[in-house]
């Protein structure tokens, strides 16, 4: 890691063109990358380092330019090395949502966050651009809920029976998913990367969009992972969307209790996947706090899956797989 830091001062110093500075490590994220908060006679910037033998940076870059073009408020790329994994980024600043939601501000910063999604999927680029959100990929995320965190983390020798119900969900998940509308999806659309800024939101951690199901940006954002609403306002919230996405053509049809099914299913499946990730963070990366994030990530799928009888098995299978330890961390 020193290593890293001292190549990325080094560039700084080189082809940076800031004269004198100073440099601090702001965040890591939830991959290899870091981020450090560069201090110079003109203001500041943020310089990235992805090491490029662990991250590609190019999908960062190319969807930036991507989403600024849609007026969305990205971080601006000053300054790239990729062959380095090194970027010099427009500082955005450090107010996260995470850090600002309360009962008092939600319904302003949640309105600032509709509103960009809303742009970025009726505006956002399309199949052509974005690589797709598709069968095989939905089931990859899914399956690191049944290595990482079922086998893995918890140490269970799952039996063909629990399997087969894993399976069926996972179908369903999936089946649900293709047949929502495509739009641009962030991927990653929660409080830990929208921050409060000057033009709210400022959005991070694009990297990953691909184009696929309508609702899954909405959901995550939502149903975050690290913070939880009443289910009556998730819904309002929810529903309030529906109808703007209707009125602006990112949709066609007015069914709302279709779309608010897609919304269920797709949390459900981004809840399984999240959850599979947060074990992974743990055991590869050496990462346990996400693991305070998993009682509510499952407690989202266990409530949601009461909801719908088809998927009563998989309701049960997990309530004893997992809802004495939920039971235990919510204590």
């Amino acid at each position: 890691m020193a290593e890293r830091l001292q190549a990325l001062t080094r560039w700084l110093h080189e082809a940076g063109g800031l004269g004198d500075f100073e440099i601090d490590q702001v965040s890591g994220d939830a991959s290899f990358r870091r981020y450090f908060r560069v201090r110079h006679a003109e203001g500041t910037c943020i310089a990235m380092d992805a090491p490029p033998d662990k991250e590609d940076s190019h999908p960062f870059v190319h969807v930036a330019a991507l989403f600024g073009e849609l007026g969305l408020n990205v971080p601006r790329v000053l300054l790239a090395d990729l062959s380095q994994g090194f970027l010099l980024l427009t500082d955005l600043g450090d107010r996260l949502y995470l850090s600002e939601l309360n009962a008092d501000t939600v319904d302003r910063l949640y309105g600032d966050a509709l509103d960009a999604l809303a742009t970025l999927q009726a505006c956002g680029p399309g199949a052509d651009t974005l690589p797709p959100y598709d069968a095989p990929l939905l089931r990859e995320e899914m399956e690191r809920f049944r290595e990482w965190y079922l086998t893995r983390h918890l140490g269970l020798n799952l039996e063909a029976h629990q399997h087969a119900v894993l399976d069926t969900a996972f179908e369903l998940l999936t089946a649900s998913a293709l047949e929502q509308p495509r739009v641009c999806v962030h991927r990653d659309y929660h409080s830990r990367n929208l921050l409060v800024a000057e033009d709210n939101p400022g959005i991070l951690d694009f990297q990953d969009a691909v184009h696929g199901p309508v609702t899954y940006d909405l959901v995550s954002l939502l149903r975050d992972c690290y913070i939880a609403w009443p289910t009556e306002r998730v819904y309002e919230w929810a529903l309030g969307y529906h109808e703007r996405a209707v009125q602006s053509g990112i949709l066609a049809d007015e069914d709302a209790e279709r779309f608010l099914r897609w919304f269920d299913l797709m949390g459900i499946q981004r809840h399984l996947k999240a959850t599979g990730i947060f074990a992974r963070l743990n055991i590869r990366d050496a990462k346990p706090a996400y693991l305070n994030d998993v009682p509510r990530t499952l407690g989202y799928v266990l409530e949601v899956s009461a909801r719908y009888p088809e998927l009563a098995e998989f309701k049960a299978l997990l309530g004893d797989l997992v809802g004495p330890r939920l039971s235990v961390a919510n204590a």
